[in-house]
């Protein structure tokens, strides 16, 4: 009894972490939209540098869930066009490299022990995620509707290998980013884009195609191979 109470303590922090990193970015979005709404003159105005500078800053606002690449790929892309394209590139790769750096307090090896410990089967369902690592980490991030910073830390829990991380995601994030930024620069209105970012109806059928794809991708992962 003494022994679950520890690892329910142990296994709680990631658990409420995640939590968190689903609900504050909703938040934070609603807050950045009415700021971004109430201020397009002044962004406007900005020269390249401001841009470059808040790149950094938001880098390390979307690693902890603050503002999802998404919404900025959005913002970026109605205020910049296809230049914002190298910023979002960088703040992708920099949030994934902070998080999982950050998920080393964590102590994802101990959280591991437990919850095999727990749910035995959890070993087998991680060995089969060592051996296909890069493409369950590329079609996850392909999905438009699994949280930035929740997969980021999950794939940091569950131990996978940074270079996987970086260039799974990086690929994975490629189509969602260019198609958010296309959609920001095709706009006319940044308050209408940021309230009804999935307005047009190429930008529906492309998310819905890579829902499809990435659940189809996943879906073989979790199938079960049964031998003939």
């Amino acid at each position: 009894m003494q022994s679950d109470k520890i690892n329910a303590k142990k296994l709680s922090l990631p658990v409420i972490i995640s939590v968190l990193l689903t609900v504050v970015p909703m938040v934070t979005t609603s807050l950045a939209t009415a700021w971004a709404i109430a201020h397009e003159p002044m962004l406007r105005a900005w020269p390249l540098e401001n841009w470059i500078w808040v790149t950094l800053v938001l880098t390390v606002a979307s690693a902890i869930a603050l503002t999802p690449p998404t919404f900025l790929a959005l913002v970026f892309g109605y205020f910049l066009g296809w230049l914002a394209i190298p910023m979002l590139f960088g703040l992708n790769v920099g949030a994934i490299a902070i998080v999982y750096g950050l998920s080393r307090f964590l102590q994802p090896e101990v959280v591991r022990h437990h919850l095999i410990q727990i749910y035995p089967k959890v070993s087998q369902l991680l060995s089969k995620f060592y051996e296909n690592e890069l493409r369950l980490i590329f079609f996850t991030k392909l999905s438009p509707v699994l949280p930035f910073a929740v997969t980021n830390l999950f794939f940091a829990m569950a131990g996978a290998r940074f270079r996987q991380v970086l260039f799974g995601g990086t690929l994975g994030m490629i189509p969602r980013t260019i198609l958010a930024v296309w959609a920001g620069k095709e706009s006319q209105n940044i308050g209408y884009l940021l309230e009804h970012p999935n307005e047009g109806l190429w930008t529906k059928v492309v998310i819905i195609a890579l829902i499809i794809i990435s659940t189809v991708g996943l879906g073989y992962f979790f199938k079960d191979k049964k031998e003939v």
